[in-house]
């Protein structure tokens, strides 16, 4: 089955992989942020941990793409998405925690839209049960239509998911500014 019940495990996960990279880039200046449907309680998923490292300055990235080279991980480009490096487990250096866990690894600078839509999307959707069902509901409901095809199912879930994630984020975005007109 493509898509899972959610676990818990995948935080540990989370936490697993995030100490594992951290002792990677011990001395470098970022932060890491578990993003991604795995980072939503009770949000059913593909089995697969999204991992944002977030850096301020474009020295901090050269630093850590060399760091993350070195723990056995190749740069992957961009994949066609503005200011989100991919990076990807390259055969050539074991890990126990990184080869074993299966995560997708994402290098962002702060003021990265794909950042951004990461942390406003996981954010509305751990603080509202109705719009985590309706997504979740969504991706059954491709995966079905997928016929449980991972390919199929990226695909499907790009041409179908992105007006949903907008709407939560432009959501998230009206609660920030509430939120923020209402202490004032």
């Amino acid at each position: 089955m493509l898509i899972e019940k959610y676990t818990s495990n995948w935080i540990k996960d989370f936490e697993n992989l995030k100490s594992e990279i951290e002792n990677g880039l011990h001395g470098l200046y970022f932060a890491i942020e578990h993003v991604g449907s795995t980072s939503v309680p009770n949000l059913d998923s593909k089995p697969i941990i999204d991992i944002d490292i977030i850096y301020s300055k474009q020295l901090d990235f050269q630093k850590i793409k060399s760091e993350l080279l070195k723990i056995g991980y190749y740069h992957n480009g961009n994949q066609g998405i503005e200011d989100r490096d991919v990076f990807k487990r390259n055969s050539g250096l074991t890990n126990e925690i990184l080869d074993k866990i299966k995560h997708h690894l994402y290098v962002c600078p702060i003021n990265s839209k794909a950042l951004e839509r990461h942390i406003l999307s996981r954010n509305f959707l751990r603080h509202n049960d109705s719009a985590r069902l309706e997504y979740q509901q969504m991706k059954y409901e491709l995966a079905e239509k997928a016929n449980q095809d991972r390919k199929k199912y990226a695909e499907l879930k790009e041409l179908n998911v992105n007006d949903f994630i907008d709407s939560i984020i432009e959501k998230e975005k009206n609660e920030r500014t509430t939120a923020k007109l209402n202490l004032q």
